[in-house]
């Protein structure tokens, strides 16, 4: 259980109240502090994945606590853009993107439980919506210059569609399954 890839999915976790904290501070840089954890989070993300595969060092701990490390976190930094941009152009895109997250964990959860877990495994596409989602989120956090804000409005709505597309697709390799 304790190996180097479950250590950098606990660290994840331990990031998310860090970033949340950093995030609100009233620190001269505080934005890009939020910004650099988020970042430093999301490299972990792809770290702990790699090397877990690399090492050969898969658990069923880190194989549960990944998913919720990479939600949690997202569903953070969704959050608190939504809360402080007070939109409806980020908050729409923020509902959409949280509430796909619980309907795949839902089935992926549901698939698992009727043997079926292979036909919702995590997909190319899935990897695509997170790596555009996170430098989304790191634009939106920072907001350094108004072009860096624009271009993480733009890859939000972009992983928006891939958000929803991704789901399309887990819902229909398991539609025979759902339809029963």
């Amino acid at each position: 259980m304790w190996n180097v890839p479950n250590i950098l999915t606990l660290f994840r976790i331990f990031l998310i109240p860090v970033f949340v904290f950093c995030f609100y501070s009233t620190h001269e840089h505080a934005r890009f502090l939020a910004a650099f954890v988020f970042w430093l989070a999301a490299i972990t993300d792809a770290l702990d994945g790699y090397l877990a595969r690399k090492l050969q060092q898969s658990t069923a701990f880190g194989a549960f606590l990944d998913p919720v490390a990479d939600k949690t976190m997202v569903a953070a930094a969704l959050v608190l853009i939504a809360v402080d941009m007070q939109t409806l152009w980020v908050t729409v895109p923020a509902f959409l993107m949280i509430s796909r997250e619980i309907i795949i964990s839902g089935l992926r959860e549901w698939m698992a439980a009727v043997g079926r877990s292979a036909q919702v495994k995590v997909s190319d596409m899935g990897k695509w919506k997170t790596a555009v989602q996170m430098l989304a989120l790191i634009g939106l956090i920072w907001q350094p210059i108004s072009w860096i804000t624009d271009l993480g409005m733009a890859l939000l709505y972009f992983a928006t569609l891939l958000t929803l597309w991704s789901m399309v697709v887990y819902l229909r390799a398991a539609w025979q399954d759902l339809k029963q």
